[in-house]
């Protein structure tokens, strides 16, 4: 029946020509107002919180896109759009053609679901300490009905555990006895369980080790290439996104400012926040270079500041910086939202 389902929706193979993964003006506005009786009281209007601010890109097959930008810019609230654990207050995602959140509300959803995995950022929160892992890697083949023997089920749930370099052995044991890494390789391995095409990996070193943070990543580079895995990277660390993606997109208060492909990016960065967070970027070869610390601060979601976001720390901010927003508009190849740029100021 599962099968049924998949080809119906016809998930399996979209037209060479168009990107796997499109994202197109998504939006995600939270209320974050005080109770009602409160703001009757205190006379207070209600506080939107815009997340996530139209957002726009597409994910080529076996490609990784990386998301990269300061805490609270909206990186984790777009890779929840992606799978469906929130719903976009604006705009679409389109997988292999389909309509996301529409299929996710239909009969198809499930089967959808297979092909849409998330890798999420704290080992120690997002397996179960109570089940043992072959429980927890065998969830997802039991839920989607893809094993229903037991002896099936083990022999599947030990072929993951090996496929992140784990044992099978290992399946009889709780979470809390392995390490931070091996705890994130038993998540890759859960996440791996429906075989999908996309994973949207939601910093999923940022809490290890550093020496463990080349050894996961190294598995998800190996297994992108084995499966022509798709992977939305999410993390704030340019190092690792260096090692891992093919294209960048860098965000700012909810809104994309730059996207490029990886080695254009850091070789030419275009965005002043951009050069901004490239330039505090210790480089062991250029020891005389002085270093340009990230400016200023964030600035308050709840009340952003006029025209675009960032001219509040911009060294090449005018007064049409400060009143109007910039558009995100493609330079040589580069994505860029800056009138500095468009203006050739910089």
């Amino acid at each position: 029946m599962t099968s049924t389902v998949v080809e119906h929706i016809d998930l399996a193979v979209p037209p060479e020509n168009k990107p796997l993964v499109v994202a197109h003006d998504i939006a995600r506005t939270f209320d974050v107002s005080a109770p009602w009786l409160n703001r009757v009281i205190e006379r207070q209007p209600r506080l939107l919180l815009h997340a996530v601010d139209g957002v726009s890109f597409s994910i080529p097959r076996g490609q990784t896109l990386a998301l990269v930008g300061e805490s609270g810019c909206g990186k984790s609230t777009v890779a929840r759009v992606l799978v469906g654990l929130y719903k976009p207050s604006r705009g679409h995602v389109h997988f292999a053609g389909k309509d996301v959140h529409e299929t996710f509300a239909s009969p198809q959803g499930r089967a959808l679901r297979q092909h849409i995995q998330m890798i999420f950022q704290d080992p120690y929160a997002s397996l179960n300490p109570r089940w043992k892992v072959e429980g927890i890697v065998g969830e997802p083949l039991l839920e989607h009905g893809l094993v229903t023997e037991k002896g099936a089920l083990r022999d599947r749930v030990g072929e993951l555990l090996q496929s992140v370099g784990l044992s099978p052995h290992d399946m009889v044991k709780y979470p809390h006895q392995f390490s931070g890494g091996q705890r994130q390789r038993i998540s890759i391995a859960r996440a791996l369980a429906t075989a999908p095409e996309f994973l949207v990996c939601d910093e999923p070193t940022s809490a290890l080790d550093v020496s463990v943070q080349a050894q996961v990543l190294n598995i998800m580079k190996d297994l992108q290439r084995e499966r022509g895995l798709t992977y939305l990277f999410i993390s704030h660390n340019l190092a690792v996104v260096r090692h891992v993606s093919d294209q960048v997109g860098v965000m700012y208060l909810g809104r994309l400012v730059e996207v490029a492909d990886k080695r254009t990016l850091f070789a030419t960065p275009r965005h002043p926040y951009t050069r901004m967070l490239l330039d505090a970027i210790p480089q062991m070869h250029a020891t005389g270079r002085a270093r340009t610390p990230v400016q200023g601060e964030v600035p308050n979601p709840l009340s952003p500041p006029t025209g675009c976001a960032f001219h509040p720390r911009c060294p090449h901010a005018n007064t049409r910086c400060s009143a109007e927003r910039p558009k995100l508009q493609t330079f040589e190849g580069i994505q860029v939202a800056c009138h500095a740029v468009e203006e050739g100021r910089i």
